[in-house]
């Protein structure tokens, strides 16, 4: 279902003339440096084609030939080189196997393009040929600084271009193209059905091109389908003819993954790239991303506009503009040495995910201070739960549940409520900040959703004195505590939050005797009497809503601890009209 659904994405962007898609033979990569030669294959000089993005110096993006895979990732044997472009290993004949390289450049120019008489691939391989024939001279004309420049840029990718060629490429040439072209059809290697498309007696792909751009995996790149291992291979077939595809979908579909994973349709799910997509194009397919990124310091309003846009829609949440129905895809890839895990999958329509998104964002709604962002994205929801709160300490299988409960609209993982409980205990000094009250709240009420309970009830987004739980009721008497110590004794470095929180939150009989006791201290120091007068009346009421301080409390009943303190301190510092 991933394939076939990739297949049919680059079909589409095929067919769009600005799609972007790489060509039948060709794959998306990027080139550093291109040599100027001339006719006869002499060296005149070298120009660097790459582009400044922030800080960094990357390749000038270009199709390039692709006739293996080693287009994006070489082998050790250091006979696997490119048609006419390659790392400057290869182009200059650098290392132990610097012959075997320079070898190998021109044996796929004869296999590729044989008896060529043009004459711009003639002088490529005539600048070849020289540097195998005399190591030294052909390492004296480029000139030290030339090496120096490959080593250094950590063996950039490297082409030809023959002066008098109107300054075009070498990877530009119609002979080239036709080349290619041509060779689509090929048959090399076994005859099969392809499992993707269906279609009989088509050449399998033995090794898939490898994919590039998921975090975490080898820069070089890494495979989501492999058999390396004899443990991995079935009824004695090799390789990938265990799961058969044909040459041309394996081609396909990895030149669409590609090309999503270095596209705007690509996101950071904790360690998760996460790419999506529609079968046709959308508005939802181009906005998806806003609604769980955090949105770019240059238009902090950006995101929030986009989830008011979802709601503002129509009442099932597809976007006015799009079919309801057109299908749409998420994929989750994460890094596994040489492989790739699939985290997560998920397919269905534009209205069904954009429904549950929309709910997703209804059941994060609380009250918070001015200053908060009014939606939170997914990466301040999970770095919040975070020890330190740095995105580093994500959990990865937690983030990866996450994501799949929101776009399922199924009730949050539990270990997301346990993180955010133990980073509530772990931060004396912000304890539940409005985020993590959000999230709590949200987890809890979809659990409720799911798990029908006729003596709970729903969390509401501001204070609810008639909330059922006991958890609830002693957060709210917990913070009640906590002003009256902070009135009390004004400048205080630490109240009870930082040294009885986690005491009063999991075993409440342990610590609530002795704080009523201060309490009645702390009302003491108040030169308002009103003031205290009204502390006593919120802390009757509070406590009138219980029978006695319980023994221990359920995680779910700590979390609604932590949404009855949080919503108390808000009424605290909410100004009254």
């Amino acid at each position: 279902m991933i394939l076939q659904a990739l297949k049919e994405y680059y079909d589409r962007k095929a067919a769009d003339p600005d799609g972007g898609m790489a060509s039948e033979g060709w794959i998306q990569g990027g080139i550093d440096f291109i040599i100027e030669l001339d006719l006869d294959g002499r060296y005149l000089g070298i120009e660097c084609l790459q582009e400044q993005s922030g800080k960094n110096y990357i390749p000038k993006a270009m199709q390039v030939p692709n006739i293996g895979k080693q287009s994006l990732k070489h082998t050790n044997s250091g006979r696997d080189a490119n048609l006419l472009w390659d790392n400057a290993s290869f182009v200059f004949g650098m290392g132990e196997k610097g012959d075997a390289r320079l070898s190998s450049m021109i044996e796929a120019i004869d296999h590729w393009l044989p008896d060529c008489s043009d004459p711009d691939v003639k002088s490529v391989r005539a600048f070849l040929s020289s540097g195998l024939r005399d190591r030294a001279a052909f390492a004296s004309a480029l000139g030290d600084a030339v090496y120096g420049e490959a080593i250094s840029t950590g063996q950039p990718k490297i082409t030809f271009r023959i002066k008098g060629s109107q300054n075009r490429s070498i990877l530009d040439s119609r002979i080239l193209s036709s080349a290619l072209s041509s060779s689509s059809g090929r048959t090399e290697g076994p005859i099969g059905v392809c499992l993707v498309t269906g279609e009989n007696n088509v050449a399998i792909e033995q090794t898939h091109t490898v994919i590039k751009g998921v975090w975490g995996a080898q820069t070089s790149g890494a495979y989501i389908v492999g058999f390396n291992k004899e443990s991995f291979l079935s009824y004695a077939k090799e390789q990938a003819a265990n799961a058969p595809i044909s040459k041309k979908t394996a081609s396909e579909y990895v030149k669409a993954l590609n090309y999503l994973l270095s596209s705007e349709q690509r996101m950071q799910v904790g360690d998760a790239s996460t790419v999506f997509w529609s079968a046709q194009r959308t508005d939802f397919e181009s906005d998806f991303a806003s609604f769980f990124q955090e949105p770019a310091k240059d238009d902090p309003g950006a995101g929030t506009k986009k989830v008011k846009n979802l709601f503002e829609s129509v009442s099932n949440g597809a976007y006015l503009d799009d079919k309801g129905t057109e299908k749409f895809y998420i994929l989750g890839l994460a890094p596994n040495a040489a492989r790739i895990s699939v985290r997560f999958w998920q397919s269905g329509t534009v209205a069904e995910f954009s429904e549950t998104i929309r709910r997703h964002f209804e059941d994060l709604a609380i009250i918070k201070p001015p200053n908060e962002p009014e939606y939170y994205s997914l990466w301040r929801l999970l770095v919040n739960i975070a020890i330190q709160d740095k995105s580093e300490n994500i959990p990865p299988n937690v983030a990866g549940d996450f994501m799949r409960s929101i776009l399922n609209g199924t009730p949050y993982p539990a270990t997301l409520l346990q993180a955010a409980l133990r980073r509530i205990h772990s931060d004396a000094k912000e304890r539940v900040k409005p985020v993590r009250a959000a999230l709590v709240k949200a987890y809890l009420n979809r659990y409720l959703r799911a798990h029908p309970d006729n003596v709970q009830k729903e969390i509401q987004m501001a204070l609810d004195p008639e909330q059922p739980s006991t958890g609830y009721q002693l957060g709210r008497l917990f913070a009640a505590l906590e002003k009256i110590q902070e009135e009390a004794n004004p400048g205080l470095n630490a109240t009870i939050r930082e040294r009885y929180y986690g005491s009063a939150c999991s075993s409440p009989v342990s610590v609530f005797g002795t704080l009523m006791r201060l309490k009645n201290h702390h009302l003491a120091k108040l030169n308002n009497k009103g003031r205290a007068v009204n502390f006593e009346r919120i802390v009757g009421q509070i406590v009138g809503r219980f029978d006695d301080f319980p023994a221990h409390l359920d995680l779910h009943e700590q979390g609604r601890f932590a949404i009855g303190y949080y919503h108390q301190r808000q009424v605290f510092f909410t100004k009254k009209d």
